[in-house]
């Protein structure tokens, strides 16, 4: 049953804390609203949503100005963050939600634009409110399955890969040290190399992802060493409440014949399985994933300006940041290639 909803910009002293309410994901915690603070150089921001007058819910995001104009995130493209979005008691419709942000965003948080990727926000959703919106597509690993199972549901090249990784001395350990974010990155240079592209953010991204998630016990950071003893492989999963999530993963060129990342996805998998954590999910494209063994999945990343005008300067912006980015990786591969 439609319901009209209300949504008004509080303080995050009026809100009840994320972690009581059944939906919330790590990206919704204090901890990763900090860190996105941080490197997007952008304002929490929080309302609640209430119906007649009694508090069902609550909305988080960013505030953010690009290009002399206010946009609020939740969460902003480019910011390496998933689902965020509202945190709603059993029964409240996700889509009566999102009407009351369209409706009232603009005027209680100031902006001109604003985007919502909601786990449980779909494609019917946006349609039905006539907003325009980006199909997203990825896969969700059952990780309530039995260790056994969770396994043999993996592609039989993918189980040959963990094993294979095995045999060759891979070693998988987790990482605590203050090393680990540079590590990461330089491996993650490597393989934007590989396609003549630079990374889309700095190394103080995960060096701020660090900081802000390690100390809650939301993160998990890996690293594959070979039988060597050298680090050829790292991946960062972040997890809350029922999920995990793949943050990113890298690995040196030269090390990739041993599988040290098939090696990582499985460690990551049985470590928040241990620790009740419910399914995995992989975030976005890649066919790679399928191999996991985790079903599609599909959501929208909805968007709503204020002014036709905003929506077009935004596919620009988005535009011109990868040309930008194809540019630099191939400026960078150029002096390599004189030699």
């Amino acid at each position: 049953m439609h319901q009209r909803l209300r949504l008004e910009r509080v303080g995050p002293e009026a809100l009840h804390p994320v972690e009581t309410y059944p939906d919330f994901t790590v990206f919704q915690t204090d901890a990763w609203l900090a860190f996105l603070q941080e490197t997007q150089r952008g304002e929490a921001v929080f309302a609640q949503v209430t119906a007649d007058s009694q508090v069902v819910g609550r909305f988080s995001g960013v505030l953010l100005k690009r290009s002399g104009v206010w946009l609020l995130g939740s969460p902003a493209p480019g910011s390496t963050t998933g689902y965020m979005g509202f945190n709603l008691d059993h029964g409240i419709s996700r889509r009566d939600a999102l009407e009351a942000l369209i409706r009232d965003g603009f005027r209680e948080f100031g902006c001109l634009h604003l985007e919502v990727m909601d786990r449980r926000i779909d494609i019917e959703d946006a349609r039905a409110l006539s907003l325009k919106y980006r199909a997203t597509s990825g896969f969700e690993v059952d990780l309530t399955q039995p260790e056994d199972q969770l396994f043999s549901s993996m592609t039989s090249a993918c189980r040959r890969c963990v094993r294979k990784a095995e045999k060759s001395g891979v070693a998988i350990e987790e990482a605590r040290d203050s090393d680990f974010a540079h590590e990461y990155y330089g491996q993650l240079r490597d393989v934007f190399a590989k396609q003549r592209l630079v990374p889309t953010y700095p190394e103080e991204r995960v060096v701020a992802l660090v900081k802000h998630l390690l100390p809650t016990g939301h993160l998990l950071l890996l690293r594959a060493r070979d039988a060597d003893g050298d680090c050829i492989a790292t991946g960062i999963f972040p997890a809350a409440n029922d999920f995990m999530f793949f943050w990113g993963g890298a690995s040196w060129r030269s090390g990739q014949a041993v599988r040290p990342n098939e090696a990582l996805q499985w460690a990551a998998m049985t470590f928040w399985k241990a620790r009740g954590i419910r399914a995995y999910d992989m975030g976005g494209g890649g066919d790679y994933k399928r191999k996991y063994g985790g079903r599609e999945v599909s959501g929208a990343w909805v968007r709503h300006s204020k002014y036709q005008i905003l929506e077009s300067l935004r596919d620009l912006a988005q535009r011109g940041n990868r040309l930008q980015q194809r540019f630099r990786g191939f400026a960078q591969s150029m002096p390599s290639q004189r030699q």
